[in-house]
């Protein structure tokens, strides 16, 4: 979401007034003499004249800690306030509302939750289009500029007349630039997660180092965590971020809900949470995705720091204090730091193995390389951890990009910002079943597209601001992907192809060297990919999966299906989100 002056503070030694003393509000003790004069007011009952309230700005009365609720008989104006009402306070409110106050005491989240009730179609609004209307050419609501819909039309014109003209020429054509493509990509996979096995750039936070921080010094920490559909799983993940280990005073915890998702919700009250999770709902509005769920908890966060958690997710219980250190060490520009991800269920099925072995080497070696060489990094969809008020200033999250946090790491690199790794891990749940991953993958893999051609559009622009190194970067990671897949199995295909029919009638199709690119291309890159899957366990000692990477060229044809599913999505349904089933395994967190 856009920057906002008004935007709630992200700490508890900006507000000039002293807070009241409430049930939810355990940090703010030693006032309960002014709480006892003033009545209590219920903020989810009460009736709030949305004319009065909207004539100010809802992340305002976020930010101070109170807002209007509606004028009285007498003329007066009823104000709910969670801090304390000082004479200073009370005239300036009366100045600016024309009228007597009387104050009510209410808690801090009754007075979010209020706000955003009473803001409904603004927060939603805001949440889905603010990042568009800052700047158009950095959000994927647009899928195509003017100009990529030229060049793509003028291609499509040239590789038409080719196909009636030469079409041997174009298929060798297309052949060679699949290959190279495919060579490119997992050769630059190749070379950084190499440096990433020399280079131990992890921020490396030892148990003395957590121990020895002082609870009271610890800033306020915002947990937002996006769920839809979810019911099944609700009650472990309150188990799950229960754990954390950090102070319930300074720690809140949104559960961000679509509007419809009742069963959800009522899961969510039958597990009866503590009181620092919160149930936010999130207001109807298009596109309904995970990142304008989030931009709604943006909106609502007073954490000095800010994390986003999977429903599934099982986080280490002392990763918030090792953000927070790094955080300290890497200064302003570090903006983000990212947790490793791993699974819990990694030797349930053949998928879920392969899954691990990915997720491995990808953390615990491609990260770590791109972090060495300061090379964009595109962060995961889960356990990555931000200064709250530098992703503001980002912008918040691409509500119409469906790899929204790929996106973020671009746009955080253009602005001269660092993403750095943790040694932390959050333990998720691999799909263990192909449908399923099969829709992960083709939303990811079309993200990573929208990503390309967004980025893509300014590529000049792009170059100065990161540098021509760091461009190749995301070319080759993040256009190279999907462009990777889409070439594997034609690749498959052409190499078959190429060993079961007679040399002369292929020598009659085909140059020679496109048959021997596309047989280097075969063994080449697989064999790649087959070791850097090998490379995986090593870090976490899982050996017995090693044999496992074999099978990476068969668990690339899913990959290569899921990446036509997904350019298909592209050009017809640009902005769906296609929803991963969570809680399908037999093993246990």
């Amino acid at each position: 979401m856009a920057p906002d002056p008004t935007r709630p503070s992200t700490s508890d030694a900006d507000r000039t007034d002293p807070p009241l003393d409430t049930a939810e509000e355990a940090d703010t003790a030693d006032t309960a003499d002014t709480a006892d004069t003033l009545d209590t007011l219920d903020t989810e009952t009460a009736r709030f004249d949305r004319d009065l309230v909207r004539s100010g700005s809802g992340q305002r009365y976020i930010a101070e800690d109170w807002m209007p609720v509606h004028r009285r008989r007498d003329g007066s104006v009823l104000v709910a306030t969670a801090r304390r009402p000082t004479p200073d306070r009370q005239a300036d409110l009366e100045a600016e509302l024309g009228a007597p106050v009387e104050f009510r005491v209410a808690s801090t989240w009754g007075i979010k939750d209020a706000t955003l009730r009473v803001f409904d179609d603004i927060v939603a609004d805001s949440a889905a289009n603010d990042l568009y209307r800052a700047n158009p050419a950095l959000s994927a609501r647009v899928v195509f500029s003017r100009g990529q819909k030229i060049g793509g039309a003028v291609l499509g014109v040239v590789m038409l007349a080719a196909a009636v003209l030469a079409p041997a020429v174009l298929a060798s054509t297309l052949i060679a630039i699949v290959s190279v493509v495919f060579l490119l990509g997992t050769g630059f996979k190749f070379v950084v997660a190499m440096r990433g096995a020399r280079f131990d750039v992890v921020e490396r936070i030892t148990d003395a180092e957590v121990a020895a921080l002082d609870d009271a010094d610890l800033p306020r920490y915002t947990v937002l965590v996006p769920v839809f559909r979810e019911a099944n799983i609700v009650a472990q993940l309150i188990d799950n971020l229960g754990g954390l280990d950090y102070p319930l005073e300074k720690l809140e915890v949104l559960i961000l809900i679509e509007e419809e998702d009742d069963a959800t919700r009522d899961a969510i009250a039958a597990a009866d949470p503590p009181a620092h999770f919160h149930v936010v709902t999130v207001p109807k509005g298009h596109p309904q995705t995970k990142p304008r769920a989030c931009n709604v908890g943006l909106y609502l966060a007073s954490g000095e720091f800010l994390v986003i958690y999977d429903a599934e997710d099982t986080p280490d219980p002392d990763q918030l204090k090792k953000a927070v250190i790094a955080f300290e060490r890497g200064g302003e520009r570090t903006v983000c730091v990212q947790a490793a991800l791993n699974y819990f269920n990694a030797t349930e099925n053949a998928l879920t193995r392969m899954f691990t072995l990915e997720y491995s080497y990808w953390f615990d070696y491609m990260l770590a390389g791109l972090d060495h060489a300061d090379l964009p990094i595109p962060l995961g969809g889960t356990s990555n951890h931000f200064r709250t008020e530098a992703l503001v200033g980002l912008g918040g999250w691409d509500p119409y990009n469906v790899t929204e946090d790929a996106d973020l790491g671009i746009r955080a690199s253009a602005l001269g910002y660092r993403v750095g790794v943790i040694n932390s891990t959050t333990m998720e749940e691999a799909n263990t079943s192909i449908p399923n991953f099969v829709r992960q993958r083709s939303r990811w893999i079309k993200g990573y597209m929208q990503t390309t051609l967004v980025h893509a559009r300014r590529p000049l622009r792009l170059i100065r601001q990161i540098g021509l190194v760091r461009f190749a970067s995301f070319a080759l990671l993040i256009g190279g992907t999907p462009a990777t897949f889409l070439g594997v199995l034609p690749s498959y295909i052409g190499t078959v192809v190429a060993l079961l029919l007679p040399s002369e009638w292929l020598a009659a199709v085909f140059p020679a060297w496109v048959l021997w690119i596309c047989l280097f291309n075969f063994v080449i890159g697989n064999g790649i990919m087959v070791y850097l899957s090998m490379m995986g366990p090593y870090k976490r000692g899982t050996f017995h999966l090693i044999h496992w990477a074999l099978l990476n060229p068969v668990y690339w044809i899913l990959h290569s299906v899921a990446s036509y599913k997904a350019l298909a999505q592209l050009l017809t349904r640009p902005h769906y989100w296609e929803k991963t089933e969570h809680g399908l395994t037999t093993h246990s967190s």
